[in-house]
């Protein structure tokens, strides 16, 4: 299939082959045939992705500033590249489509096969085929054209702008900014059987709110414009003032507040500065509100992507009911959008209404482009046949986000034979193909566990899915490399175990730290058959309570998702089994388990002692581990600095490596090799068993947990 992509260094903007998104659960797979436009939005993104580098810094301070506080963990070169590979990846456009059901997840039941849908949020692109949510799709009645269906989205974004303004039948509102949210909003009011007055800088789309039955609407130049709207509102001014203007310019804000009556509301739902001039406002003692996107729900993770709904009877008005009050308004005639669909591009000149949209040659508003549905698309793509050894390692990767383009696969490069990728995201899907010259690309996962080329699976996806694969690869006969966690789940772990030894292959965990050149010197030197003591702090810092790793469906919680690595590593260390586990963790209202002190006793009488806390301050470097034992102290502070304190005191530093490449390298080494794997499976088992009983030990309020 086709899809529209930029790129977001340069702008440059093509219709990539690409295969079908990922159809995760709670979703459905769409075949568009309208997407529309959003020339503001959009434009705008296309415009900055054509800046310069200090353009783009201009335009993303918050982003620069990320960027300066990446620089001091990871030094310049490393945050360079990092920066330079998220610029030269393809970014996605497109937020409003409509199209037909061609496939639905197993847990979907409103929906099927066949039935006609508008879709709404990030995955609603300009694309052949789309995955969408459930509670952002809404189905399309068959007298309603898709073609206006596919204007929803922001069908929704006006209609959430009304009623952020809460506006009566019989009072009146002025709309500022009348671009294709503003002409849908006063159309809305209208229908609503409020007086609707339009305001914009540009005559011709005064011109066209008229001819789409706005009761007045006005240029800003007028002279007498104030006294115009309080002419037209009795004297006492707009009950409501909503602003869908997209400007760096405080006039919207200001304009507002002149033309509100006293007690007035004013809603902010296009982008524009709210630095206003504080006399009318406080005077009037005006009701300023923002009006998020769609809806209810929007943002919400829960909401958008795992399909919870808000109660009905307490949230009457979600981003999904806006989107389906919206489509049922086009259903009864209630809103006319003839006059603004102004252009209709075939998709693959889409390049062409972009450039339109910048150069402003045309008179536009609605912008649509239109798909060829009976064009015969593949799920998966092939970018290249390179024949390759058998008996050397065969790829197939499972995921494809940060982490695996910036660590994993720059070590597997060169040490195996890149077969198939296959990520959740098309483009991106694409993009790791070329870049690093995948045979194939795809959107299912069962493309490479069905492929007997492939005998090696690595694995970098959300940690909920992490067994699933596990167990799917070593029962396809294929070796695992699976990034941590290696499960979520007692019970997963023991299935694992079982699909391990029955399989004969090889299984390993990114227990990365292991393998850092500075942590195995450090072993090296305090090598002994004396226990040890160890003390390890991580800094971790706070992660919000609705990131994915912090729902322990999805990513664990933290204790699964992140302290299984440092559970590990002093294991590693102690070289010996953990035997006992016991933890606390710091009270915190929302309960999330991410401050936690945690004491582990091994089969050889080393003791460990894990500080994981989220209450600091990123000022302060992230790990830093104290290694006693033989009359020696050694210390690594943030794997850049090891210091021995032995007879004499050497200390040894350099740039931060955690060992990514080094694990990547020999697991691939014990395939080519036909030798052991890097961690034996005794050591995963034990490590991640382990981690399972600091959970265990919270519960209990401490208590010592054997194993």
């Amino acid at each position: 299939m086709e899809q529209l992509a930029q790129n977001l260094k340069d702008g440059f903007m093509q219709v990539l082959e690409v295969p079908y998104p990922a159809l995760s659960s709670g979703s459905v797979l769409v075949r568009n045939h309208f997407s529309l436009i959003s020339a503001g939005t959009e434009g705008k993104t296309v415009k900055d992705a054509r800046l310069g580098l200090i353009g783009k810094a201009r335009a993303r301070k918050d982003e620069v500033k990320k960027v300066i506080e990446a620089a001091k963990t990871f030094g310049l070169l490393d945050t360079y590249r990092l920066v330079m590979n998220k610029l030269n990846s393809p970014s996605p456009l497109g937020y409003s489509c409509a199209g037909e059901v061609i496939a639905v997840a197993n847990d979907v039941r409103d929906f099927q096969i066949g039935d006609l849908v508008a879709c709404g949020g990030g995955t609603a692109n300009h694309a052949e085929v789309v995955a969408v949510p459930v509670n952002l799709c809404v189905k399309v009645d068959k007298s309603v054209s898709l073609e206006f269906a596919s204007f929803t989205t922001l069908g929704a974004i006006a209609l959430q702008g009304i009623r952020q303004s809460d506006v009566r039948l019989g009072e009146n509102c002025v709309v500022i900014g009348l671009g294709l949210i503003g002409q849908l909003t006063l159309q809305m009011l209208k229908a609503a059987g409020v007086k609707a007055i339009g305001i914009d800088m540009d005559q011709r789309m005064v011109d066209l709110a008229l001819k789409n039955g706005a009761d007045f609407s006005i240029n800003r130049s007028r002279v007498d414009l104030e006294q115009f709207v309080f002419e037209n509102t009795n004297g006492y001014g707009a009950d409501a003032v909503i602003i869908t203007a997209g400007t760096d310019s405080t006039d919207p804000i200001d304009l507002a507040g002149l033309l509100s009556r006293k007690k007035g509301k004013v809603v902010v739902v296009g982008a524009v500065p709210t630095g206003f001039k504080r006399e009318n406002y406080f005077k009037k003692e005006l009701d300023l509100r923002m009006s998020s996107s769609y809806g209810p729900g929007r943002y919400d993770t829960e909401y958008e992507e795992q399909g919870i709904d808000y109660p009905y009877a307490y949230v009457r008005w979600t981003e999904n009911r806006n989107m389906q009050a919206f489509v049922e308004m086009l259903r009864l005639k209630q809103i006319n959008l003839e006059n603004l669909r102004s252009h209709v591009f075939p998709f693959r000149k889409a390049q062409e209404a972009y450039q339109m949209i910048l150069e402003r040659t045309e008179l536009f508003s609605g912008i649509l482009l239109k798909y060829d549905t009976e064009r015969k698309i593949e799920s998966i793509v092939h970018v290249s046949e390179k024949n390759f050894n058998p008996e050397e390692p065969a790829i197939g990767l499972i995921g494809a986000g940060g982490f695996g383009q910036n660590f994993l696969l720059p070590a597997m490069k060169e040490k195996g034979n890149f077969v198939t990728v296959v990520t959740g995201r098309p483009q991106n899907a694409r993009n790791i193909a070329d870049k690093f010259g995948f045979n194939t690309c795809s959107g299912d996962a069962n493309d490479i566990f069905n492929d007997a080329r492939i005998n090696t699976v690595f694995i970098a996806t959300r940690h909920d899915s992490h067994a699933d694969y596990v167990l799917k690869g070593l029962n396809s006969g294929k070796n695992v490399f699976v990034e941590k966690p290696l499960c979520l789940l007692p019970k997963q772990l023991t299935e694992i175990k079982k699909a391990y030894e029955k399989s004969g292959k090889r299984l390993m965990v990114g227990y990365n730290r292991r393998f850092a050149p500075l942590l195995q010197e450090m072993k090296q030197k305090l090598s002994s058959d004396l226990p040890l003591a160890i003390n390890y702090r991580i800094n971790a810092g706070s992660i919000p309570k609705g990131h994915w790793i912090q729902d322990v469906n999805i990513g664990g919680g933290r204790i699964i998702g992140e302290v299984c690595h440092f559970v590990d590593l002093c294991a590693h260390l102690a070289g010996s089994s953990v035997v006992a586990v016991s933890a606390n963790v710091m009270a915190d209202t929302l309960n999330l388990q991410d401050t936690v002190a945690i004491s582990l006793q091994f089969d050889n009488g080393s003791i460990a002692q894990i500080a994981y806390y989220s209450n600091g301050n990123k000022n302060l470097p992230k790990e830093k581990l104290e290694v006693f034992g033989s009359g020696s102290v050694a210390t690594l502070d943030d794997f850049k600095t090891l210091t021995i304190y032995g007879k004499d005191v050497s200390k040894k530093s350099g740039n931060q490596d955690k060992g990514h490449k080094q694990e990547v390298n020999l697991f691939l080494e014990s395939i080519r090799n036909n030798s052991a794997v890097p961690i034996p499976f005794s050591e995963i088992y034990n490590s991640t068993l382990a981690t399972f009983k600091v959970l265990e030990s919270v519960a209990m309020k401490g208590e010592l947990v054997r194993i």
